[in-house]
């Protein structure tokens, strides 16, 4: 059964959590706590200021998170999906410690990495990569792939480099030549699996993936999607994948949580909010997933149209 708001189901979806503290011990080597969640969100609210309509007005703030809760199992592949302007990619920024809540706390591995400065975070580095929605946008088109992949190595001062960049690439099915050659000398798929290898040559816990298909045409977007689920299986990886379609998300994830306007609406396992979606917004987004009998319904519609505006054109 699934719930509304920031209610959580049973299973990878959990509502309590043990208490952690906020992260020097974890920092300095210590273990993450037994059975601590991957990520765990807790009554979060983030809120940008909006420019003054003038010198006068008084000022005035936006919310784009509104009293977030989720919990993230280890192990999980967890959907956060919504439309444009949803709150997602703010709730994927603050789980990768690229932006601090007005309000709340975010804990990632059971460490609270709310407020911690940059130098503070160099576990969360290692333990948590992104994958981003434009491989050219991302990559450094100055780089060979070898030293793309090899960065994030270097700077957290990992050994075995050589090693981690030939395994990366052997994974998302490169060949070890490839390490030679620039980004733009590879199609949007191969960019991507670029993408891919980069974050988890670290041996990351969590791979989290912003739109990581959204860019790519429908054949290259299924082989990617497969490939996230082998490596995510592979390597016993905790899965977050964000985006804005629930076609992608049924495909990935075995649970989801949908946004709206900054607040969950819902969430619990993927396959059930398919088959009983509560809110309606969940309704229309399912509404909107394309599907074969839609696209021919359409197709049909088009035809009809075209034949009419002939009969009309050669009766006048």
């Amino acid at each position: 059964m699934h719930m509304n708001g920031p209610v959580q189901t049973n299973g990878p979806v959990q509502t309590n959590g043990p208490v952690h503290t906020k992260g020097p011990a974890y920092l300095q080597g210590a273990e993450a706590p037994s059975g601590a969640p991957a990520v765990q969100v807790r009554n979060v609210w983030r809120q940008f200021a909006r420019r003054k309509s003038s010198p006068f007005a008084k000022p005035a703030t936006v919310d784009a998170l509104t009293d977030v809760s989720l919990t993230i199992a280890r192990g999980s592949r967890f959907g956060i999906v919504g439309e444009s302007g949803s709150g997602k990619t703010t709730l994927m920024r603050l789980m990768a410690g690229l932006d601090q809540p007005t309000r709340g706390t975010v804990h990632v591995s059971g460490t609270d990495i709310t407020g911690l400065r940059e130098t503070e975070l160099g576990f969360l580095r290692r333990s948590l990569q992104i994958v981003f929605q434009d491989p050219m946008g991302s990559l450094d088109p100055r780089m060979r792939v070898r030293d793309i992949i090899a960065e994030p190595l270097q700077v957290q001062h990992i050994s075995g480099i050589d090693a981690a960049v030939a395994t990366a690439l052997d994974q998302v099915g490169l060949p070890a030549s490839a390490g030679r050659r620039y980004p733009h000398q590879f199609s949007g798929g191969q960019r991507q699996r670029i993408s891919i290898a980069r974050a988890i040559a670290p041996d990351p816990d969590i791979l989290l993936a912003d739109e990581a298909v959204s860019a790519l045409d429908v054949t290259v977007r299924a082989q990617i999607l497969s490939l996230l689920e082998a490596i995510a299986v592979e390597r016993g990886l905790t899965l977050i994948f964000v985006s804005h379609d629930l076609a992608v998300v049924r495909r990935v994830c075995d649970h989801v949580a949908v946004l709206k306007d900054g607040a969950v609406v819902e969430t619990g396992p993927t396959e059930e909010l398919y088959r009983s979606p509560v809110e309606n917004y969940t309704r229309d987004l399912l509404a909107a997933v394309p599907t074969l009998a839609k696209g021919l319904a359409a197709a049909a519609a088009r035809q009809h149209e075209r034949a009419a505006g002939g009969r009309a054109g050669s009766g006048s």
